[in-house]
């Protein structure tokens, strides 16, 4: 039997996030994964800057080094908003894109396939001094005992751990025994990738695309630049729509691409790269209790993923990295009962919920098309609303800004 002290299920973002944090805070763990690395894992690709800076918190030079990875990433200077009445919203994530050196500037966020990302994540792993690795291993049977978690998995030598840090992704078996945490779909959204080659008509500066049609409300399509000249394609919707819609996202999209006026031309040579996959998204839409004895949940495990954008890489970093000091702070006290990590619920919450909320509240907004429109048309008469629109990616307080009738009213009457 392996007896760590720390053990991370999960070597995804959020787990190797933990990870080390942990082991530069000289804290021993083991890592597990059931796959081997490098492996795929079914996402939109899109980095963040939450995710840069959760990295930035543990060590700098982790993304310093990412940065210099040409063939692994493409770096992202903005984002297309590209409405149902066609008109396109453009928005950098800095001013003059043109006027400055690209070569010298940092940017925002990336596109790198997660097959890429991940694997580089876990080379830093390798370069740790208090972290295990273990890959291709799974640990299905999990059983909280008087002094520690005791995992047990087939082929697999069984864990006895003082703490568990669950981060093995949406599907966790371990976060619904330990959590108890369950499916709701009306907090998740269905949502499906393709990797597709000669797709045309992509952004210069590499500006991923999110488009909203009338045919496809209240979901919506992205089209996100990789490196080599390849695309990732998919579209998403919230679940409890797709049941009650009755959609097939695998036949719509397939469908968009081929015969929308936005997209056929597009498309007209491109090629898909392998299958068309899906993947869940438990969203971050309700509060949830997400740790307890002897327990942390961490990322899609812990349900983060934010309700408009999709994006649960940076949710995962962030909470990963908060939970390695709880846990830390948790040995060092020699104290792993629930009322002790509710700390750690706490902080996720404080770092994360407002965002989460405001969100949410603009995911709902988007169920009324008319809406949608009103604010396409005022965007692209009005400099000051793109402003906002781009301070929103990295200003929660923006966010809030959009959820007031009198903003809109304001803006109207372009003051």
């Amino acid at each position: 039997m392996i007896e760590p002290d720390v053990c991370i299920l999960g070597a995804g973002p959020g787990g190797v996030a933990a990870a080390l944090q942990l082991d530069r805070l000289g804290v021993d763990c083991l890592l597990i994964d059931k796959a081997v690395f490098p492996r795929d894992k079914v996402c939109g690709d899109a980095i963040s800057g939450k995710t840069v800076w959760a990295f930035n918190r543990i060590d700098e030079a982790i993304f310093k080094e990412f940065r210099g990875l040409d063939e692994k990433k493409i770096n992202c200077w903005g984002i297309s908003f590209i409405f149902s009445n066609g008109r396109d919203l453009s928005v950098p994530y800095k001013p003059n894109l043109s006027a400055l050196d690209l070569s010298v500037e940092k940017p925002v966020g990336y596109v790198s396939k997660r097959i890429a990302f991940d694997n580089f994540l876990v080379e830093q792993v390798k370069k740790s001094t208090h972290i295990q690795l273990l890959e291709n291993v799974n640990y299905t049977d999990i059983r909280e005992e008087a002094d520690g978690i005791h995992l047990s998995g087939k082929d697999a030598e069984d864990i006895k751990a003082k703490v568990v840090i669950v981060a093995n992704g949406a599907l966790s078996q371990v976060a619904r025994k330990l959590g108890g945490l369950q499916i709701e779909k009306k907090h998740h959204c269905g949502a499906i990738r393709a990797y597709m080659k000669n797709v045309k008509g992509m952004n210069e500066y590499n500006f991923i695309e999110l488009h909203f049609l009338k045919e496809f409300m209240p979901g919506y399509l992205w089209i996100f630049p990789l490196p080599n000249g390849d695309a990732n394609v998919g579209a998403g919707m919230r679940s409890d729509l797709l049941g009650k819609k009755k959609v097939n996202l695998k036949a719509a999209l397939d469908r968009l691409i081929k015969e929308h006026p936005r997209f056929k031309d597009r498309f007209a040579e491109a090629e898909y790269d392998g299958p068309v996959q899906g993947f869940p998204l438990p969203l971050g839409s309700k509060k949830r209790k997400i740790s307890g004895n002897r327990f942390l949940l961490v990322g899609d495990a812990a349900s983060l993923i934010d309700p408009l954008t999709g994006e649960g890489i940076g949710n995962a970093a962030t909470s990963g990295f908060l939970a390695a000091r709880h846990v830390a702070e948790a040995l060092h006290q020699n104290e792993f009962s629930a009322n002790t990590f509710k700390k750690y619920d706490a902080e996720v919450y404080k770092y994360l919920w407002k965002e989460l909320q405001i969100s949410t509240q603009l995911q709902r907004a988007f169920l009324y098309p008319w809406l949608v429109t009103l604010t396409s048309s005022i965007a692209l008469r009005n400099q000051r609303f793109t402003e906002i629109i781009t301070s929103m990616f990295t200003d929660v307080d923006v966010r809030k800004k959009l959820l007031s009738p009198a903003f809109y009213f304001r803006l109207l009457l372009n003051r």
